[in-house]
């Protein structure tokens, strides 16, 4: 049986993370859960699967949740940064699940990985904001990395047995579903609610990650993802819409040959083959039928209608700090469209302004990392004031 905590256990990820968990509840225990503020729904969880420790970032959250679980003796209840440090190096644990979103992930992504965790994560904010300094870790402490990403997650099994061959692929093809504006003229998205970014096409995920495949952003921190994850040049890197989203992408070879994994649209198959790695356990979900899906599509990306992605594509080209200026602005620049505080196509107005702003370090350290994070937040949150 495999020990495993999970970080960011009440959004989206920690929930279908659980339900595999569940279903094979003969090869996981959860021993350490960690999540924001959702008290409710972190009580009900503890009550389930009865993890020794658990943590709430909110210091308020985690006293209510310590009164409510007054009637468990053996279960620890803690708060804040501390906190979530302790779940992510809990010493049972083998495996940390990382579903915690943008940069509140970092810190404790690094911790999981210097206390020799195996690393299962969702959270490519983490590599795209630095990617160098992660992948140094994973290979000072000789750990898995295993991404949970669809795209990420599909690569990764593509290439399994064949890392060591980086220099035969050709370009890694990253599919997009388009999101819920891929056959919305230009002109029409500068109209457009939150209410509509939210409604995704195919998938079901968190406002962030909606909004991000809304603007194709997501994407774009793929491939910024993707080039230090697998090692691999940016001009080896290209995007193709896939409106079903049955192919979540491919590997393509010198010799012509392209690899590609397909199934259906639920994240808990990345997630278990992430948790059960290297082995494959019975399938959590009703299986793809190829026969009613019938035809695949395939279109190139409009990058003048989702200009995010190029935006993407110059961060990884400058590097340094670059992407964590356009990861960490597009944070704050999301939650100011889902409060109707700026509209859809000011999103990349806001971004390419900001990164214009911004002085490059070129080889950063961590600390770096975290200064030029808190310095693009208050120079985001003061653009869109002026909105």
């Amino acid at each position: 049986m495999k020990h495993i905590a999970i970080l960011g256990s009440t959004g989206s990820i920690g929930k279908n993370t659980l339900n595999v968990v569940e279903k094979h509840s003969e090869e996981f225990n959860v021993v350490a859960l960690a999540a924001n503020k959702d008290v409710q729904t972190l009580e009900q969880q503890v009550r389930k699967f009865q993890p020794r420790l658990v943590a709430l970032n909110e210091p308020n959250a985690a006293n209510t949740l310590k009164e409510n679980l007054s009637d468990l003796d053996n279960i620890e209840v803690l708060c804040g940064h501390e906190g979530i440090q302790a779940v992510a190096t809990i010493d049972e644990a083998e495996q940390i699940l990382d579903g915690m979103g943008g940069s509140a992930g970092l810190l404790p992504t690094l911790s999981a990985i210097n206390a020799g965790k195996d690393i299962a994560f969702v959270n490519k904010e983490v590599m795209v904001m630095c990617g160098p300094i992660v992948m140094e870790a994973v290979k000072a402490n000789g750990i898995n990395l295993i991404p949970i990403d669809g795209e990420m997650s599909a690569i990764f099994q593509c290439l399994e047995g064949a890392r060591d061959r980086k220099d035969e692929i050709y370009q890694l093809i990253l599919t997009a579903s388009g999101g819920p504006f891929r056959d919305i003229p230009k002109d029409k998205l500068y109209d457009v609610t939150p209410k509509q970014a939210l409604r995704h096409p195919n998938w079901d995920m968190g406002a962030k990650i909606t909004i991000d495949s809304a603007t194709m952003m997501n994407k774009g921190l793929e491939v910024i993802e993707a080039k230090w994850l697998f090692d691999i040049d940016l001009h080896k890197i290209d995007i193709v819409i896939h409106r079903e989203s049955i192919i979540h992408s491919m590997v393509e070879w010198d010799d012509g040959s392209t690899l590609a994994q397909l199934g259906p649209t639920d994240m808990r198959i990345m997630i278990q083959y992430a948790l059960s790695y290297p082995n494959r356990l019975p399938t959590p979900v009703p299986r793809l039928d190829l026969r009613e899906t019938q035809t695949l599509h395939f279109e190139p990306v409009d990058k003048e209608k989702f200009p995010c992605i190029s935006l993407a594509y110059t961060a990884a080209e400058v590097g340094g700090t670059l992407p964590v200026v356009l990861s960490s602005a597009d944070e704050i620049v999301v939650k100011a469209f889902l409060d109707e505080r700026i509209g859809f196509m000011d999103i990349p107005v806001i971004l390419q302004t900001v990164m214009e702003k911004h002085e490059v370090i070129s080889n950063p350290t961590i600390e770096d990392v975290l200064d030029v994070d808190n310095w693009t937040k208050i120079n985001t949150l003061s653009i869109i004031n002026k909105y």
